[in-house]
């Protein structure tokens, strides 16, 4: 098969012969037909995010079972799914109390660049095994998985519309729904409108908020913003906590954060009102830090989070997310912004870097 592999930070990416293990226990053999582009990947190429190398990248991906490993029961040949970054175990103290994003077990093999056994089934003519990204390694023909990975959907569900929810609609609509729990009335921000701030987006107008302010330094984005429901655009910059405070009346009741830019993270922060929560779902360098007034904590009763994966069960909430989708309710479709080849992938990345897109789909 082809597969476009990371070998050196800073890129680019190569599209190369790889050839790939049977599954193995417990795994699904994929064979992919829509992988997103996404700025976890971007942060993989330049740096950001320390992996092991080489590594086969994409983690938001959707495809057909085309073989199934021993012992295999949760998944059968010709069914689709959607492939989640987080491989989770269903058996570790954070997976049996709900919270499976923080899987354990799954965050071990996603460091280590392996699936969830420990093992790379990724192999180079040269008998090198690259490293599969994030337990999915979707930027390729086939995909060898967990089935802790998969979730299954409707046939009939386009498959670049059904690789969007492993990912991006995971974490911007369930950092909406569940992180910041937006409530009918609640005034909310969203800062970074890439395809997680307009899930975000959309999740926050799905669950009635009065007011919807959109962020962003690009001002396509903002205008696609204002389709999606937003009721306000700020433009990003020095200013845009002083404008979301003016255009709500003293804050927003929940702001989710997308950037991944410490910076802004801390804007996020003090554009949210007394009694406020901040949720922020970006990945800034491991060395950034931020600052913040401690008072507010507790004399405004401020509420700071992260969330990982939207703080979402895959198996629960991948279908939730597609019902509202196919009720008009999540309208992901409008996420959409290019279709592209695995050769193409590279262009993908500099569009994507540049801000010009949304979010891009390579279709196999």
């Amino acid at each position: 098969m082809k597969g476009a592999v990371l070998t050196e930070v800073g890129g680019p990416l190569q599209v190369l012969d790889l050839e790939l293990d049977p599954p193995g226990p417990g795994e699904v053999l994929v064979r992919v037909r829509a992988t997103g582009l996404c700025h976890s990947d971007l942060s993989v190429i330049d740096g950001s995010r320390i992996r092991p190398l080489p590594m086969l990248l994409g983690h938001e991906a959707a495809g057909e079972v085309v073989e199934t490993g021993p012992g295999t029961s949760d998944f059968a040949v010709g069914d689709h799914v959607v492939l989640s970054f987080v491989p989770a175990c269903g058996s570790c103290r954070r997976c049996v109390s709900g919270r499976q994003a923080l899987c354990e077990p799954g965050a071990a093999a996603n460091r280590e660049g392996t699936l969830l056994s420990g093992a790379r089934r990724l192999r180079l003519p040269d008998g090198t095994r690259p490293h599969h990204h994030l337990g999915v390694s979707g930027f390729a023909e086939y995909a060898v998985v967990s089935e802790k990975s998969a979730t299954l959907v409707p046939a009939d569900l386009p498959f670049e519309i059904a690789a969007l929810f492993g990912c991006a609609v995971l974490t911007g609509a369930g950092a909406a729904f569940y992180s910041a729990a937006v409530t009918p009335g609640d005034r909310v921000a969203v800062f970074g409108l890439g395809g997680v701030g307009l899930a975000a987006l959309l999740a926050a107008r799905a669950a009635g908020a009065s007011q919807i302010v959109a962020v962003d330094v690009v001002e396509h984005k903002r205008a696609l913003a204002r389709k999606l429901g937003a009721t306000h655009d700020v433009a990003g910059g020095p200013d845009a906590v002083a404008e979301v405070r003016s255009v709500t009346g003293g804050g927003a009741d929940k702001v989710i954060d997308t950037t991944g830019v410490a910076a802004v993270l801390e804007q996020a922060y003090l554009a949210t009102c007394a009694g406020g929560t901040t949720v922020t779902v970006g990945l800034p360098h491991p060395d950034r830090t931020i600052s913040l007034p401690a008072l507010s904590l507790v004399a405004e009763e401020r509420t700071l989070k992260g969330s990982y994966l939207g703080s979402c069960v895959p198996r629960r909430d991948v279908p939730r997310f597609v019902d509202l989708y196919r009720a008009g309710q999540l309208p992901v479709h409008e996420l959409l912004s290019g279709r592209l080849t695995l050769e193409e992938i590279n262009t993908g990345f500099t569009r994507l870097a540049a801000g010009e897109a949304v979010r891009q789909v390579v279709v196999l």
